[in-house]
């Protein structure tokens, strides 16, 4: 038996799809918010939340993922099947996984930002942007039809697989 598998798992998270899934066997230090250009191309959002712990107290238990080298300094793992972002790793030997690939993202808690010249202008006065629920867009009736084909924010078993999607849901090339 592996020494992580003897570990007892802090956090743990995963692909939208399931097929991949990993555990964190120390609580993130140094949590952050990067807007450099890269980690905003990497995630598809104006920014990405990083959570980062030693490469030692971190693990893949399920799948492998496809890995993108986005520059010479920096590595980006994600989910061949879904594209979900789940990891920078860089130069200083840590695996960074994207906050919103955790179980729990409100676990984590930003303790800075980062690459702030490139911070996207208007997130200055995302505060001030009026919320909305998803009711208050959605009816009812059409909420209930929503059939969620993600994998569930906790651990299952490795034969788990996601119920089959309606043919007009499935994803097809661009």
């Amino acid at each position: 038996m592996s020494e992580q598998t003897t570990r007892a798992a802090v956090m743990t998270g995963g692909c939208q799809c399931g097929a991949l899934r990993y555990a964190l066997y120390v609580a993130p230090a140094h949590t952050h918010i990067c807007h450099c250009r890269m980690c905003q191309k990497a995630v598809g959002g104006p920014f990405a939340a990083l959570a980062p712990v030693a490469a030692a107290d971190f693990a893949w238990t399920r799948g492998t993922p496809q890995t993108y080298d986005s520059s010479n300094i920096a590595a980006r793992d994600f989910c061949g099947t879904c594209g979900t972002p789940l990891t920078y790793r860089g130069l200083s030997g840590n695996v960074n996984v994207s906050a919103g690939s955790l179980d729990n993202p409100s676990a984590v808690r930003p303790d800075f930002n980062l690459g702030v010249e490139s911070r996207v202008a208007w997130l200055q006065e995302i505060a001030a942007v009026p919320d909305r629920l998803t009711v208050d867009d959605f009816t009812p009736e059409l909420l209930a039809s929503i059939v969620n084909f993600q994998h569930p924010d906790h651990e299952t078993p490795a034969d788990w697989t996601a119920p089959d999607p309606v043919p007009a849901y499935k994803c097809r090339p661009g």
